[in-house]
């Protein structure tokens, strides 16, 4: 896709933005009891990889196995052997699993849907797939795909059948809850370019904060209540980091500090943006979820959970992090005139990582039993309880 089309694209997106910004007086919510546990009958998701059901599989190219052999037994959209933390999280309210926007094959929308995709950014990305690295579907354009899915879902179940069975009613888009999973393409693209320094990636996070914290107003604009949004994970522990960096300063745990620094700046700037905006939503139920924190104690606590060396790839080959950078996937690769498979590692259970980016279903499930208890959020409210703007234990 050309920087023209995308600049066409944006100014397409801001006229959408203020016509229904404008014009749309979505119901008030108010949570009047803040002891009483949520009852969720749907989600809406907006985020990148990390809870991506399918989006860019739909869009571009499903990931081959191994990806999804633990649990779905085939791939399934995501990337990872198995369910993703927004998996678990629709199974703690009872949900299906999140149909993807993009997938117009055997999708079910009657409990919501996912519009992350890989590679993700919350700002307009300058260079996208298929020739690019980063997903033309960024923050706001995943925003515009939702708000025409709130109003072209209704007209659907308007004309009854078969179709309005798979669309959610009308007073889900208030009571449902909306998660937000982004922020670490914004961070990681500013590595991969010559051009940008570390100075320039730190300068860049106020405004990447700006931006998210825009488009969680456009989505308080059309009626959204509840928001459970995650900051981004240590990035100095992936092995695709580690790999492309040898060279950076490691803490004792082997995780490249100066990139975590990064993240964790970008994660007190999120906080601190999400606090001040609960002020300017009164009917809003915002909670900060930090991720970043049980992630790391997976590096560096590995045996409490299960896990073995953590900084080992699962799925891939060679190298120090058996990490493979062309992915994972049941590719094979070329080695001294060797055709060599890089697969899954035996026991994908022990292991955090997946491809070197991804977390494996055994490490996602551990991070979301920690998160939905409330005490890595701020405030300290459990999942169950997200609904509420002032909750009481």
């Amino acid at each position: 896709m050309s920087l023209m089309l995308m600049e066409f694209l944006s100014s397409q997106i801001f006229f959408c933005v203020l016509l229904f910004t404008t014009f749309m007086n979505p119901p008030a919510v108010v949570f009047s009891n803040p002891t009483k546990a949520c009852d969720f009958p749907a989600i809406f998701n907006f985020g990148d990889s990390n809870s991506d059901t399918g989006g860019l599989a739909a869009a571009f190219l499903q990931p081959g196995p191994p990806h999804g052999d633990t649990y779905f037994g085939r791939p399934a959209g995501r990337f990872s052997d198995g369910r993703v933390i927004l998996d678990f999280i629709a199974q703690n309210f009872s949900l299906p699993y999140l149909s993807a926007y993009l997938n117009s094959l055997g999708a079910n929308y009657s409990y919501g849907a996912s519009f992350a995709t890989l590679a993700s950014t919350i700002r307009l990305p300058t260079s996208v797939m298929p020739n690019g690295r980063s997903s033309p579907f960024f923050l706001e354009l995943q925003y515009v795909q939702f708000q025409q899915f709130k109003s072209r879902s209704q007209f659907i179940r308007e004309q009854g059948g078969l179709f309005a069975t798979l669309m959610p009613k009308e007073e889900y888009f208030s009571r449902a809850l909306y998660t937000v999973d982004i922020g670490q393409n914004d961070i990681t693209v500013g590595f991969y370019d010559d051009n940008i320094t570390m100075q320039d990636v730190h300068h860049s996070v106020p405004d990447i904060i700006k931006t998210l914290v825009e488009n969680v107003k456009l989505l308080y604009d059309l009626g959204a209540r509840s928001f459970w949004i995650h900051n981004t994970g240590p990035i100095g522990c992936l092995p695709d980091i580690l790999t492309r960096f040898p060279k950076a300063e490691r803490d004792r745990y082997g995780c490249a500090t100066q990139y975590n620094e990064v993240a964790e700046y970008f994660n007190q700037n999120l906080k601190e943006a999400l606090a001040q905006l609960r002020g300017k939503l009164p009917l809003a139920a915002i909670t900060y979820v930090d991720i970043y924190s049980p992630k790391l104690d997976l590096f560096r606590n590995p045996e409490k959970y299960g896990f073995e060396l953590p900084l080992i790839n699962c799925c891939g080959y060679g190298g120090k992090y058996n990490y493979s950078p062309g992915g994972c996937g049941g590719k094979t690769k070329n080695e001294a005139g060797k055709e060599i498979f890089v697969g899954s590692c035996e026991r994908p259970s022990t292991k955090v990582i997946w491809d070197g980016t991804h977390y494996t279903e055994a490490a996602n499930k551990v991070v979301f039993d920690l998160i939905s208890t409330g005490n890595f959020s701020d405030p300290p409210i459990p999942l169950n309880m997200s609904c509420n703007r002032n909750y009481i234990k």
